[in-house]
């Protein structure tokens, strides 16, 4: 009886040897897929060995001679052809099975779109890198949201300032998903403007201006949802002009673009926002 299905005694069991998992990336989509299915196979034990960044022959021969010492089964995500075809030709040598996890869904993508595929080891780490760079910048956005932590400032891609209620937050958090770590900061005539923001160059902040009307309109229905009667001073038309003429004093001081979000929906005016930083860092150009 081979390694691969040893008869155990206790309870009907059985151990399975080995599954190599071969990759010339990290191999963790092979490693998931084999250790779903060997979950499907109550009673047995496992052991997974993966072997990432094989890209080379002389390194695939090592490790399919191993596996042939342990009759072990191989699961390989390889993209490379001609590192498919060596480990196909070795594993056959050797008597031992080898499944490619990723060549017959990625030829029928291309058979179905007519588009081949790049062939390019690691691409899926690089989406991985992708995401994990987005949610670094929602936690950023989080952290640092209406002031809460003015040190955030200075390691922000951009900073919003405004009034109250001109939708700073959601397009942090809108530019956070197009990976931007981006701060906020509320403009109020009593609270100092902290040093952080004013040793920032003007092209890090971005104004967000709105019409007074527009504003009472929008305070007066946070009163109402916050359970607080209309006459308070938040909501007052005096207020929010002082508090509006205050906000165009600090952005002409610090000399930042602004942008007026007065009856514009939140990704309208991340993409505004998305213009000027991206033409100010040179993309496109």
């Amino acid at each position: 009886m081979s390694n691969w299905v040893k008869a155990a005694a206790r309870k009907g069991g059985f151990t399975i040897g080995v599954i190599y998992v071969i990759s010339d990336s990290l191999g963790e989509t092979a490693e998931y897929v084999a250790r779903a299915a060997a979950s499907q196979f109550d009673g047995g034990e496992l052991d997974i060995r993966r072997v990432p960044y094989v890209t080379d022959a002389e390194h695939l021969e090592e490790v399919i001679n191993e596996a042939a010492q342990e009759q072990g089964v191989i699961a390989f995500t390889l993209v490379l052809p001609e590192l498919k075809k060596r480990l196909l030709e070795l594993a056959a040598e050797r008597g031992l099975t080898a499944v490619d996890l990723l060549g017959p869904l990625m030829d029928a993508i291309a058979r179905a779109t007519g588009v081949q595929p790049r062939l390019e080891p690691g691409l899926i780490r690089r989406l991985d890198e992708d995401y994990f760079r987005k949610m670094e910048a929602i936690d950023f956005a989080v952290k640092y949201d209406n002031g809460k932590d003015t040190r955030g400032l200075c390691h922000a891609d951009l900073v919003l300032i405004g009034v109250s209620r001109t939708s700073k937050t959601p397009v942090c958090m809108y530019l956070a998903h197009k990976r931007l770590r981006a701060a906020n900061l509320a403009l109020v005539p009593e609270v100092p403007l902290p040093e952080e923001l004013l040793s920032l160059p003007a092209e890090k902040i971005i104004g967000l201006t709105i019409d007074a009307e527009k504003l009472y309109q929008i305070r007066q229905e946070r009163l109402k949802t916050l359970g607080l009667p209309g006459q308070a001073d938040y909501a007052t038309r005096s207020r929010i002009e002082q508090e509006l003429a205050y906000a165009r004093k600090v952005m002409d001081q610090l000399g930042c673009p602004v942008i007026d979000v007065t009856n514009k929906a939140v990704e309208e005016t991340a993409g505004k926002i998305l213009q000027i930083y991206y033409r100010r860092e040179g993309y496109g150009k």
